[in-house]
């Protein structure tokens, strides 16, 4: 199998990473009042500052969609099903948000989050089996989530009225 042109190889880039923003705005949107409505819930002292999230999860989504693209580029056989498994994990990322600000679902939220951290674990050695540094990439995505996830269930159970 020939390599794609160089042409082809952008293309491909720019629409990973627009599919990636795009489900980072989808959430965003649902975030729109997150900053207000974190200050207020009762946070444990290791929670981070509203405005670290942003500048975060900017890195983490380009990371995401160059990761995606190096795997579209493999000529592993099971580049497919790791594809698969990107798109599966990109709608429950962009479902938290909702869950957890606009709804105010805590629990739901909580269950979510442990789902996705499967997909990632899931996508990353996926990823990792089709480009290592593909799956390389993923590693800062899945400690974030595993951060988010030990703070969603802190949130959850330190403010029970709000979540």
């Amino acid at each position: 199998m020939s390599q794609p042109t160089l042409l082809r190889q952008s293309l491909m880039l720019i629409f990973f990473l627009v599919v990636t923003y795009a489900v980072a705005a989808i959430g965003s949107i649902a975030s729109v009042s997150a900053p207000a409505f974190y200050q207020q819930l009762n946070q444990p002292s290791w929670a981070p500052p509203a405005w670290l999230f942003g500048p975060v999860w900017t890195l983490l989504y380009t990371l995401m969609a160059i990761a995606a693209w190096l795997v579209w580029r493999s000529s592993h056989s099971a580049k497919k099903q790791a594809l698969g498994l990107y798109a599966l994990q990109l709608v429950f990322n962009g479902l938290w948000s909702w869950l957890f600000f606009t709804w105010s679902m805590g629990a739901l939220a909580f269950i979510e989050i442990l789902l996705l951290w499967c997909l990632i674990l899931l996508t990353m050695g996926s990823f990792w089996r089709c480009n290592k540094t593909a799956g390389a990439l993923f590693a800062p995505y899945l400690l974030w989530v595993s951060f988010a996830t030990l703070l969603n269930w802190t949130l959850w159970q330190a403010n029970p009225g709000l979540l």
